[in-house]
């Protein structure tokens, strides 16, 4: 065949509509109606999903040079800019190289004490029987977190102002995506004036960390050293200015966004399922025996490391991978013409029956016996893969288990009752209108 089957498609088409009103439903619906690789249209783009293990392997991997970031990713470039996200071809690489030693394993373990000691203060500060916003909170932690380990800088006193200016840049991107009119940023919208402003207010922090390093002259060995001293092998040049901003920007907002998304959505779930946490608190009283948690003991709290995969199996903060075709290719086995947007919707890929026995539950001894090896390659992806995925995928999910660990041996935490709770697409898988949950402490 020489093309995918699909919705309907005019330039107007039901399945724009459909998209709009619901896009993680659309994505669950497609797979359902029309197989594993899916065309249709929405307003001027040629639109495919696909939802095989085989086919977005050959999107992220074997074919990956055939394409770059999809529109809707680039509506970030005011934002991030040619950061580590959306820069492409040579530059990305030479980038990617300078920020790799930060993430290296060794290095990454060295950043678990200061994981494991801000959770410990932040959860201090909840008294019992308080309600507290769980996702603000989680914000807060990660950020203070990014901050002090990669950057060496103490950004606990900015949480408010970035997390106010970040909630309007998310709400923006996923409206747009949501509407389609992908509408350059220089076209004086009120929404766009809104993402300006808020930019503005996290440039402010971000620029405030690179001149205190400067000033210093100080190398401390940490990320934010690595990129003010680095200089081409090639031809000796430094980053400029720019260079700098963008790519300090790309993993400040991404190193902590969306682990403070993937530990919201761990809470909501366990909430929700008792024999779960209970499972949990033993493993951590067996384990930790009340000391606060180490890198050391990550081997030895398995348990803690399925409900942290399990999270990220039903609730994806990417819920969806995308990339336009820079040349005529192949997926799936059908020909793909240039400039098609193609979407891997991680949300419903990561929710087949056919990976997954009974999907929709929260299980997360489902882990065991090695499940991840078990299963094809990209049948699970939270962290994208191929050349372009996420630098800090064992920084995350370090982080988010010790935090986790951190956190659930101090207090429970349940659902204050009468929430509507949505899984809400905006640039990450936020939970809407945010989570009110009630602490207990042990």
């Amino acid at each position: 065949m020489s093309k995918p089957p699909g919705p309907k498609g005019a330039f107007f088409s039901a399945a724009a509509t459909a998209f709009r009103r619901d896009q993680l439903g659309f994505y669950a619906s497609c797979v359902r109606e029309y197989g594993d690789v899916v065309a249709t249209r929405m307003g001027p783009y040629r639109i495919w999903l696909v939802y095989h293990p085989d086919a977005i392997e050959e999107l992220l991997v074997t074919r990956a040079r055939d394409f770059v970031k999809s529109p809707g990713v680039r509506l970030l470039r005011p934002l991030l800019g040619d950061g580590l996200l959306l820069s492409e071809g040579d530059f990305w690489l030479r980038q990617r190289r300078l920020a790799q030693p930060a993430f290296h394993r060794q290095r990454v373990a060295g950043y678990g004490e200061v994981m494991a000691g801000f959770a410990a203060r932040h959860v201090a500060g909840w008294a019992n029987g308080a309600v507290v916003e769980l996702h603000g909170e989680m914000m807060a932690l990660t950020q203070a977190i990014v901050g002090k380990t990669l950057f060496d800088a103490d950004v606990s006193g900015d949480a408010h102002e970035a997390s106010e200016a970040a909630k309007v840049l998310a709400e923006d991107f996923g409206a747009k995506l949501a509407s389609l009119r992908l509408l350059p940023a220089w076209v004086p919208t009120p929404s766009h004036l809104r993402a300006r402003r808020a930019i503005r207010r996290l440039d402010a922090i971000v620029h405030r960390i690179i001149a205190a390093r400067r000033a210093s002259g100080e190398d401390r060995g940490d990320l934010l050293s690595m990129l003010v001293h680095a200089q081409d092998a090639d031809d000796g040049t430094r980053m400029t200015a720019r260079q700098l901003r963008d790519e300090v920007m790309t993993i400040f907002l991404a190193g902590h966004e969306t682990t403070a998304v993937a530990l919201s959505w761990t809470w909501y779930l366990l909430a929700q399922q008792p024999e779960v946490e209970a499972r949990l608190d033993a493993e951590l009283r067996t384990v930790l025996g009340g000391r606060a948690p180490a890198v050391a003991d990550l081997p030895r709290l398995t348990y803690a490391g399925m409900v942290v995969a399990e999270s990220l199996r039903l609730f994806p903060p990417a819920y969806g991978i995308g990339r336009q075709a820079v040349r005529s290719t192949e997926l799936g086995g059908y020909p793909v013409a240039g400039k098609t947007i193609v979407i891997a919707p991680t949300w419903a890929v990561h929710r087949d029956g056919r990976w997954f026995d009974k999907p929709d539950e929260f299980r997360p001894e489902r882990w065991a016996d090695d499940l991840a090896r078990r299963l094809p390659r990209f049948a699970y992806f939270p962290f994208g893969g191929g050349p372009r995925q996420c630098i800090g995928n064992a920084f995350a999910l370090m982080e988010a288990t010790l935090i986790l660990a951190a956190v659930a041996q101090r207090v429970r935490l349940s659902l204050v009752p009468g929430q509507r709770i949505t899984p809400t697409p905006y640039i990450t898988l936020r939970p809407e209108p945010g989570l009110r949950m009630r602490v207990a402490r042990r």
